[in-house]
């Protein structure tokens, strides 16, 4: 197992700069989840610790070792990527032992590494096939037996699961978990599915734009987001955003009236970084309000425009006073299209955040 520094990272592009100060520690057997929309960085970073993409400043150590120019082959990891890149002439066995083969291995141990790897990952019976007599996931478990034989000292997964269709990739994804659990080994993961993230990452890292928004442990970042895009980014369904101002401060409450309605909301907080009349948008995650039938002091009128249903749960969305869209997570009721409902906020889940996006903490 090994450690992973990355401090003041940069990446450009000629005069485009796509990675901005990136800073992170990986610690040995960490399994950690690099995630945000396409576009953000967060392969071409996972290229930079692979050795693929050059890095423009600041430094790379694993173990303590500075690793920018040293090449990728002699860097002590190993990555998996999106396209599973078997050759197809070649078994199963061959493809997870090429790596060796190519770096003059015994035959002996060339053997034993693959065969290690076969009854780790379930591929014993499949070690004279070729690739295109396998399934997807059998391709994908191949692909990661490959990496496995190297004994690296870091996994890198490049977005593996993307070409998996969604039964396959839950199947994967658990797959994936126990791996980690019995190899121990430190393991960084590229996702745009957030869902993926949560499932997985021992230590969560968001990214946008380029820069890391928030890391964390998942449902810390899930519980208590820093700004605006970790709270839309992480969670199923999105957060809701309401744009307010700030009506009345009193002890530990706060109350805010929503932007285009006279309706005004108390919800708890200590007011620290707050002053009446000051424009905020307030945040609630769509499981934090609840749906009835009958109004009161607490509660919005939602008007129903289109109702998902889930199962076990019911996803409805809507328009509260003011116009503002909302969404709510319900369990176990029914409710249909074109009719009118109340909502009640809980009043203890309420997050409030400035007009650049930051959280207002309440204090």
């Amino acid at each position: 197992m090994s450690s992973l520094e990355i401090t003041n990272a940069h990446k450009n592009y000629g005069a485009v700069e796509v990675l901005k100060d990136i800073c992170l520690d990986v610690s040995s057997g960490e399994f950690v989840v690099f995630v945000g929309p396409s576009g953000c960085g967060k392969s071409t970073l996972l290229r930079m610790i692979a050795g693929l993409e050059e890095i423009s400043g600041g430094e790379i150590r694993l173990d303590g070792q500075v690793i920018n120019d040293t090449d990728p082959a002699r860097r002590g990891v190993a990555m998996v990527f999106q396209s599973y890149a078997l050759y197809p002439h070649m078994t199963v066995a061959e493809n997870m032992g090429f790596t060796l083969k190519l770096s003059r291995a015994p035959k002996r141990e060339i053997t034993e590494k693959v065969d290690q790897a076969a009854r780790i990952l379930q591929l014993e019976k499949l070690l004279d096939r070729k690739p295109g007599q396998l399934s997807g996931g059998q391709k994908q478990r191949v692909a990661i037996g490959r990496a496995i034989v190297r004994e690296p000292k870091v996994f890198l997964f490049d977005e593996p699961l993307s070409n998996l269709d969604a039964e396959l990739r839950i199947q994967m994804r658990a797959e994936l978990a126990l791996l980690h659990k019995r190899l121990g080994s430190t393991m960084i993961y590229v996702t745009h599915d957030q869902v993926e993230a949560m499932t997985l990452a021992d230590k969560m890292v968001v990214m946008n734009g380029g820069v890391i928004q928030q890391v964390g442990r998942p449902l810390d970042l899930y519980d208590d987001p820093d700004n605006m895009f970790v709270a839309g980014f992480v969670g199923t369904p999105r957060m809701n955003f309401l744009e307010a101002e700030v009506a009345g401060l009193n002890a530990g409450t706060v109350e805010a009236r929503l932007s285009g309605s006279d309706s005004g909301l108390r919800f708890a907080h200590g007011g620290a970084g707050l002053s009446v009349g000051q424009k905020v948008t307030l945040g609630i995650r769509p499981e934090h309000i609840a749906l009835s039938d009958h109004g009161g002091s607490a509660t919005f009128p939602l008007s129903i425009g289109f109702v998902e249903e889930l199962g076990e749960s019911t996803c409805v969305h809507g328009e509260i006073p003011g116009g503002a869209r909302v969404t709510v997570l319900s369990h176990g009721a029914r409710f249909a299209d074109d009719r009118q409902v109340h909502t009640c906020f809980d009043p203890a889940k309420v997050l409030v955040f400035d007009q650049q996006g930051r959280r207002v903490r309440s204090g």
